[in-house]
């Protein structure tokens, strides 16, 4: 079979749709993953948690994609280079 007849890989094909999907449908399928890997059990903190979660890995994509620049990446995310700067240093980025 040629790789033009091949049928389609279907774990690429999944990645692809991953992709596709908004931010906000990404975080919901992650959030209702840990409800069901709670066995039944109330979380506590969720707020804290899931924020301390993300802006973690925001902050560096945000950095990446701004090449290093503080001010571009204050920019983009929309808030001031000195708060920019406290919470790259919370999160041991600076």
């Amino acid at each position: 079979m040629s790789a033009r007849t091949a049928s389609p890989d279907p774990d690429r094909r999944g990645r692809r749709e991953r992709r596709r999907q908004p931010l906000r449908a990404c975080v919901r399928t992650a959030l209702e993953r840990y409800f069901a890997s709670l066995d039944g059990e109330d979380p506590g903190g969720l707020y804290e948690m899931v924020m301390r979660e993300v802006e973690a890995p925001l902050l560096e994509a945000v950095m990446q994609h701004a090449r290093g620049n503080q001010t571009k990446a204050a920019e983009i995310l929309g808030i001031n280079r000195a708060t920019l700067r406290k919470k790259l240093r919370a999160h041991g980025l600076l």
